[in-house]
């Protein structure tokens, strides 16, 4: 027995590390490496390893060994040998199949199989996971030969099946464009990408500083992630299409554009429902994209994807990738295509397609880090629990499902406890967020504060934010539509009074809404109202995973009796 390991590996590729245990923060550095948290209970945090956290952590340089021995150097007990072996297959199995070009054959790819078992062309052929409907050729037991607009499909067929495809292809140029970032900003001040967001740049780039071609980067929000987009296209310098969540994130993308980098108005277009412009630099919305008056239009405006000779592609929020988009995406695979997000995870499970079709985590800098070197600010969360009224009770027993959820979630005596935050933070900036409108409503009709909703006209939205930014509104109540890409960097206090169910995404994405640096030095505080010993309760636990994985905890408060 190893008395200094703080984990327990389990057969069924679980882990539980011991919260209490001495060896738990070296623990869960390595974990994060090449693992996923699935649960986060009192005294153990369970862990899961899957084929995808190891071909990420593959993708990156690290070998099954290191794996195994980091498993060896923090498990209490001796491995089972079956993780031993699959982890060995897993891993194994990245890089195991290739795709590059043919010489002298523009229209044709080849898929090679690069294990020392010749069979697993066979073996996949014959377990049908390579569709006839790709045209494909055997050249030997080892080749295949497949016409090149099939590279996206093929990848993401396989990637599903087990097998990841390590592309080989390479990009083409892209139509060339000239300009630089910025040394001085407009308003005087020095500007320069910071360490971390270099590294991203050039774990992006590739080795050679320009052979890089495809991969996703994780950081948080407030980590200046449209900087680092602003620094890979500075280093391609090639005509880029940005597609993010929403237009007030178009003009945050644009605005960051002018200000940061030499480009000007001419160069940069708003793709959107109200303006439709195509130039060097073009921003537009998954929403726009995904558009079609009926069910069985097609998409008219995926045409965006080839209305110029784009050498670079960034997905902002890539998380929320939508799956026409996905399919376009595996149409236009020589193209650069760079993912940014706070979390790669995706409540429809589908990080098999960001890793085929975008690319495998090519950089991801931990919260806490950047927390510590002053980049995000400190940020206390609490979850405050709170009784249901007694009237209720009888309605949610006899409920079923989101309704029962919804009871919990809309419990009146919340806005008890809100009127208690907001004084006890008076003179700070407080965001109070929301799942359900009507509930929105009713809280900023009873506080007499502003309401940002989807159905808000964009200018008025857009005034509204300014107006909070600038201090003219210190408290604002906001849907789901202020989850992604809202810049207010004087937020220092988040509510969170309802949500998606059990959305670990969602609680990243709001959290990220307070993590700017604020201008005094100040921390933040983040609170989550839920209802006692309910479904929202159980959800609860559920959306902090992700960011207790990334090492915030979360303190609990317990409200007593109906005048909370």
């Amino acid at each position: 027995m190893n008395t200094a390991g703080a984990c327990i590996v389990q057969r069924d590729f679980t882990v539980l590390l011991e919260k209490d245990h001495p060896g738990f923060q070296l623990a869960r550095g390595y974990l994060n490496l090449f693992a996923e948290m699935i649960k986060t209970p009192a005294h153990y945090h369970t862990y899961r390893i899957t084929p995808l956290s190891l071909w990420n952590a593959a993708a990156k340089g690290t070998t099954a060994d290191e794996i195994i021995e980091s498993l060896r150097l923090i498990s209490r007990w001796d491995l089972p040998s079956g993780v031993v072996a699959d982890i060995k297959m897993w891993v194994n199995r990245y890089g195991a199949l290739k795709v590059y070009s043919l010489p002298y054959e523009s229209d044709s790819l080849c898929l090679e199989c690069y294990t020392q078992d010749a069979n697993v062309l066979q073996q996949l052929v014959s377990e049908g996971k390579l569709d006839s409907s790709f045209k494909w050729e055997w050249m030997d037991e080892r080749h295949i030969r497949f016409p090149i607009r099939y590279r996206g499909l093929l990848k993401q067929g396989l990637a599903r099946s087990g097998y990841p495809v390590q592309d080989e292809v390479g990009y083409h140029r892209g139509r060339e464009m000239s300009f630089g970032l910025r040394s001085v900003l407009p308003e005087g001040r020095l500007f320069a990408l910071r360490s971390y967001q270099r590294e991203g740049v050039e774990a992006f780039a590739g080795e050679q500083g320009h052979d890089g071609g495809n991969g996703v980067l994780v950081l948080p929000c407030g980590a200046g992630k449209t900087v680092i987009g602003l620094g890979v296209m500075d280093k391609f310098q090639c005509e880029t299409l940005i597609l993010t969540s929403n237009v007030t994130s178009v003009r945050q993308w644009i605005s960051e554009i002018l200000d940061k980098t030499t480009l000007t108005y001419q160069d940069v277009g708003e793709y959107s429902g109200e303006k439709k412009e195509v130039r060097p630099v073009t921003v537009s919305t998954y929403q726009i994209l995904t558009h079609r008056g009926r069910k069985e239009e097609g998409f008219k405006h995926m045409g965006l994807f080839n209305e110029r000779d784009w050498g670079l592609i960034i997905y902002d929020e890539v998380h929320l990738l939508p799956a026409p988009v996905f399919r376009a995406t595996a149409d236009i695979q020589a193209t650069r295509r760079l993912g940014l997000t706070a979390t790669l995870v995706r409540e429809d499970g589908c990080e098999r397609d960001v890793f085929s079709l975008i690319g495998p985590k090519r950089y991801e800098v931990p919260w806490r880090n950047l927390e510590e070197s002053g980049f995000i600010a400190q940020v206390e969360c609490q979850e405050v629990r709170i009784p249901m009224p007694s009237e209720l009770q009888g309605c949610y027993i006899q409920a079923e499902g989101r309704e029962k959820f919804r009871i919990a979630a809309e419990n009146p005596l919340k806005i008890n406890v809100l009127q208690r935050l907001i004084q006890r933070h008076s003179g700070r900036q407080i965001l109070i967020i929301g799942q359900y409108l009507d509930q929105l409503h009713r809280v900023a009709e009873k506080l007499n504060v502003p309401l940002i909703t989807g159905s808000l006209p964009q200018q008025e939205r857009a005034r509204r934010y300014q107006a909070f930014r600038e201090g003219e509104i210190p408290v604002l109540v906001v849907s789901k539509v202020a989850n992604f890409a809202v810049d207010l960097p004087d937020a220092s206090v988040a509510i969170q009074i309802s949500g998606s169910f059990g959305s670990r995404q969602e609680e990243a994405q709001r959290l990220g809404r307070i993590l700017r640096p604020k201008a005094d030095g100040s921390g933040a505080y983040f609170y989550t109202l839920v209802s006692e010993d309910t479904r929202e309760q159980d959800f609860a636990m559920r959306r902090q995973m992700f960011l207790v994985e990334q090492g915030y905890d979360y303190s609990v408060k317990i409200e007593r009796g109906e005048g909370a």
